[in-house]
């Protein structure tokens, strides 16, 4: 951590380590080869589009939204387990706490850091697939599009703060794994609740319903199929999917703080 702290102000505290977060994330060649690979697929995707009878921006859009939330995801779950272990093992949290700094402020300022991080991404990414339907002439769906990566980008939100959250306590390969299948499930999350209603058994279908409730329901963030086909989310919607990241983020945040306080480092 390279930039000065200061003892009477927690908000430039949590400031100062989003920053430095963001300029060891955006130093990760990973990330830059995650956005490359992006690209190339939005470029497989104009050759594709070619050979699908004049639905060059539907394959566009499919491609490059799909492409764009799966690296996303990467980012979020692989980074974000690894900002507070990677302190850890290499013993400069020691350093950190030897400042005026709370463990609260160092979760919190690590979320933003990564999710500052994400936002520059996705915009890249999705700048990517702008330019590729405007290449094939279809500068409108260029536009129409950014309601669905804003929706992305939320969802991303909530990935973060779950690997944050799991990184409090477990290694870093735990973390990404349960990270991971919250991901799926909270995908597949509409699909446990109607499961749950046609079961008989009550044991089931209770465990099910729990599920449900407790799991983010990523379904909400989903927008890319109605994209391609030129939808755009209602404001209603895209103001509901912004207070659940919002509210889900700070409840995972909340968890993480309280787990991490208690942690013992020696």
């Amino acid at each position: 951590m390279t930039e000065p702290l200061s003892a009477g102000n927690p908000f430039k505290r949590v400031l100062a380590i989003a920053g430095n977060t963001f300029r060891e994330a955006i130093r990760d060649r990973v990330l830059y080869n995650l956005v490359v690979f992006v690209l190339l697929i939005v470029a497989c995707a104009i050759l594709l589009g070619e050979l699908t009878n004049g639905q060059e921006a539907r394959t566009i859009v499919n491609i490059g939204l799909n492409a764009l939330l799966i690296f996303g995801t990467f980012i979020a779950i692989f980074v974000g387990v690894g900002l507070v272990s990677k302190e850890i093992e290499k013993r400069t949290v020691f350093n950190i706490f030897s400042k005026p700094v709370g463990r609260g402020e160092f979760v919190t300022g690590k979320f933003l850091g990564l999710c500052l991080t994400l936002l520059v991404n996705t915009f890249v990414m999705g700048l990517g697939v702008s330019l590729a339907l405007i290449y094939v002439n279809n500068s409108s769906l260029a536009l129409s599009i950014w309601p669905a990566i804003f929706l992305i980008f939320f969802e991303l939100m909530i990935t973060t703060a779950v690997a944050i959250m799991f990184s409090s306590f477990s290694t870093p390969a735990l973390s990404a794994l349960l990270t991971f299948f919250v991901f799926i499930i909270g995908h597949l999350s509409s699909s446990l609740r109607d499961l749950a209603s046609g079961l008989s058994s009550r044991m089931a279908s209770l465990f099910l319903e729990t599920v449900y409730f407790l799991l983010p329901n990523l379904a909400l963030f989903s927008f890319r199929t109605e994209a391609a086909n030129e939808l755009v989310p209602t404001a209603s919607m895209l103001g509901y999917a912004v207070l659940y990241s919002t509210f889900y983020c700070v409840v995972l945040l909340t968890i993480a703080i309280i787990i991490f306080s208690r942690r013992n480092f020696k």
